[in-house]
């Protein structure tokens, strides 16, 4: 499909714009798959907030230039798709990690993430890593954790004077 320049410049403003926000990217070769598997693989990467685009990668050089993510550039060869993470770095990893076991086909090229190049091998350690809201609640329970065991050492003093009385009365009440 011959695109005119216009087009092609609404392309590089559209992809330059959201990886100028994103904190992770990915490049895979999606040769193998049918429109139906990329269709479905778009439906599921927009519900977990990820943007998924098949671009030319002439255009994808020219958008991610002055970004973090212009560590990719070399590696732009081929029948790539491009998918940038805004959010949660994970998300992106998990929603590839399922779908390379549903589709043999699909090829992880590059993934970058926070401007650091990273082997395609790394996919499985960015994909265990939390969600935002799981990295909260586990440093809340790091942070609570000091006061909870203050608590309970300074509340242990009277809650073994209460057992003592208690045992003390169950023993006059059994003589």
């Amino acid at each position: 499909m011959v695109l005119k320049l216009e087009d092609k410049k609404v392309i590089v403003e559209e992809v330059a714009k959201i990886a100028a926000s994103a904190v992770s990217a990915v490049a895979t070769d999606y040769r193998g798959l049918t429109v139906a598997q990329m269709t479905q693989l778009r439906a599921q990467a927009r519900k977990h907030g990820i943007y998924l685009k098949v671009v030319r990668n002439t255009l994808a050089r020219r958008a991610i230039q002055g970004t973090s993510f212009a560590c990719l550039d070399p590696l732009l060869k081929g029948t790539l798709f491009l998918a940038f993470a805004k959010d949660d770095p994970g998300a992106l990893a998990r929603l590839l990690k399922d779908a390379l076991k549903d589709y043999e086909s699909l090829q992880v090229k590059a993934l970058v993430l926070s401007g650091q190049l990273l082997d395609p091998k790394d996919l499985e350690k960015v994909a265990a890593l939390p969600t935002r809201e799981q990295a909260l609640v586990l440093l809340m329970s790091v942070v609570k954790a000091p006061v909870t065991k203050l608590v309970r050492t300074l509340a242990e003093p009277y809650a073994q004077l209460v057992r003592v009385v208690a045992k003390i009365r169950d023993q006059k009440q059994a003589a």
